[in-house]
């Protein structure tokens, strides 16, 4: 477990959210918040969050929409338990199990979900360098196939059910393989910095057992003008209402 003195504690959606976070681990930033947007959620609905850290995504979707039942999945128990002391310090239920999704604890193998979400590792195994913190590693270095994610997600989802992924830009087609024939309905969200740089994070939703035709969405922007002109942030409107206010994409 953490020290405390090695946490810190961060706000998320303007201060809406205090979240326990190590110094020197992974720390989640703005793709748990960008993924927590992009969940259609409605009160009543059951959310399965695959990987959840210190549970920033369900945390910020719980605060979007009051009344959901929230569950979690970490493979590391040090992370497992800021996820409970986070949804305990917010006011949130958060259900978190300790486990390796590629051996799915007993209790969620029983369970079925009408979302699942996950921001799975960015860097495939074997490339870049190592990070440090071995925290921080298992969390952005690929251990478990990015297609074991999307299948185990898959079986999770109740017919119907909505699956909701963050990831580089790069590993789109891998993510459209996964998908195979469970899953259609398909929405892919790019991200951008500025208007003029290509996207280097997709958002992919998908429903389980869908069959609606494929959607390719306007790139998302999140920094206004062609460069950093001012102190502080020069979010666009539309990304500040999703970053500070807590609001959600339209798509």
């Amino acid at each position: 477990m953490f020290d405390e003195a090695d946490l810190s504690e961060d706000a998320f959606l303007g201060g809406r959210l205090r979240i326990a976070q190590p110094r020197h681990g992974y720390r989640a930033a703005m793709d748990s918040v960008l993924l927590a947007a992009a969940v259609p959620a409605r009160a009543g609905e059951s959310v399965l969050e695959l990987g959840c850290g210190a549970g920033v995504a369900s945390l910020c979707l719980g605060h979007r929409v009051p009344g959901l039942r929230l569950a979690g999945l970490e493979l590391q128990p040090a992370y497992a338990a800021l996820a409970r002391r986070n949804a305990a310090v917010n006011g949130q239920d958060l259900d978190v199990l300790d486990g390796d999704l590629a051996k799915m604890p007993a209790g969620l193998r029983e369970r079925s979900f009408d979302h699942v979400i996950a921001n799975p590792p960015y860097f495939p195994a074997g490339t870049g360098t190592p990070a440090a913190d071995g925290g921080r590693e298992t969390a952005q270095r690929e251990a478990t196939p990015l297609g074991l994610w999307i299948g185990v997600a898959l079986r999770r989802l109740r017919p119907g059910g909505i699956l909701t992924l963050i990831q580089a830009t790069e590993r789109l087609p891998e993510l459209l393989t996964g998908l195979g024939a469970g899953a259609g309905s398909v929405t892919v969200l790019p991200i951008a910095s500025r208007a003029w740089r290509e996207a280097n994070r997709v958002i992919l939703r998908a429903r389980k057992g869908g069959r609606g035709a494929f959607r390719l969405a306007a790139p998302f922007v999140l920094h206004d003008g062609d460069a950093h002109l001012r102190d502080g942030d020069d979010y666009s409107a539309a990304a500040r209402a999703i970053l500070r206010d807590g609001g959600a994409f339209d798509l």
